[in-house]
C-alpha cells in the first residue's frame, strides 16, 4: 500500500491518546507497517493536541508535510477547521465531531465560534470530502473519541483496514467494565445504526 497520512486533532482531555493508540494498533493488526508520533502541548490544561500517523510502505518518519494529510480527525469543531486549513491535501477527507470546546478568542468575542457550515465551505474550497459525527447519544464525553473511531471504521477510511482490526486494538488497549462501554459506543457508530 501507498502512503496514507492521519492527522489528529482536538484539545486536551478529549481522548486522543487513546484514539491514536486504537488506530496505530488497528493499523498493526491488519498487518500495515506504520508509525507515528504525538504533540501533547497543554493536554492538561484543555490546549492543543495533535497526532499523526504515518502507513503503509517506504514510512521513514511520522511527520506530515503541510497539506499532505490523506485523512483529518477533528475531535473539536475550531482544531478540525485549524486541521483542515494546515494539514489536509486537496481531495482528502475530515471526519469531525460536532463539538465545541470554545478556545479564549471565541469566549471574549475576539473570534466567532466555527460551526459546521464553515466546516462544509472550507471543505468545498479544498474538494474535500467532510464527514460530521454526532455524538449528542454519547453519555459519557471521555468516550467521544470511540463515535470518531466507529466512523473510521464504518467508512473504511484507512485502506485495509477492518472494523475487526479496530476491535482487536480495543481488546488491546482496554480492560473490563471500560472495554465494554468503550466498544459498545465503538460498534453503535461502526454499525451505522445511528447518523
Amino acid at each position: 500500500m501507498k502512503a496514507y497520512n492521519i492527522h489528529i486533532t482536538g484539545v486536551g482531555g478529549q481522548g486522543i491518546g487513546l484514539l491514536s493508540q486504537a488506530l496505530l494498533r488497528g493499523i498493526d493488526h491488519a498487518g500495515i507497517n506504520a508509525i507515528a508520533v504525538d504533540t501533547h502541548g497543554l493536554a492538561q490544561r484543555g490546549g492543543v493536541v495533535v497526532s499523526r500517523i504515518r502507513c503503509g510502505e517506504q514510512i521513514h518518519s511520522p511527520l506530515i508535510m503541510k497539506k499532505a494529510a490523506d485523512l483529518v480527525l477533528g475531535m473539536e469543531v475550531h482544531e478540525a477547521l485549524r486541521g483542515l486549513d494546515i494539514a489536509l491535501k486537496k481531495g482528502g477527507t475530515l471526519v469531525y465531531m460536532d463539538v465545541s470546546w470554545q478556545p479564549l478568542p471565541v469566549r471574549l468575542g475576539v473570534n466567532h465560534e466555527v460551526t459546521a457550515k464553515d466546516i462544509r465551505i472550507a471543505c468545498e474550497t479544498s474538494s474535500a470530502t467532510a464527514i460530521k459525527v454526532d455524538t449528542q447519544i454519547v453519555e459519557d464525553s471521555r468516550m467521544q473519541n470511540m463515535a470518531l473511531l466507529g466512523t473510521v471504521a464504518r467508512h473504511r477510511l484507512i485502506p485495509g483496514v477492518s472494523k475487526k482490526n479496530y476491535d482487536a486494538a480495543l481488546g488491546d488497549l482496554l480492560a473490563g467494565e471500560m472495554l465494554r462501554k468503550n466498544r459498545a459506543i465503538f460498534d453503535e457508530y461502526a454499525s451505522k445504526r445511528i447518523g
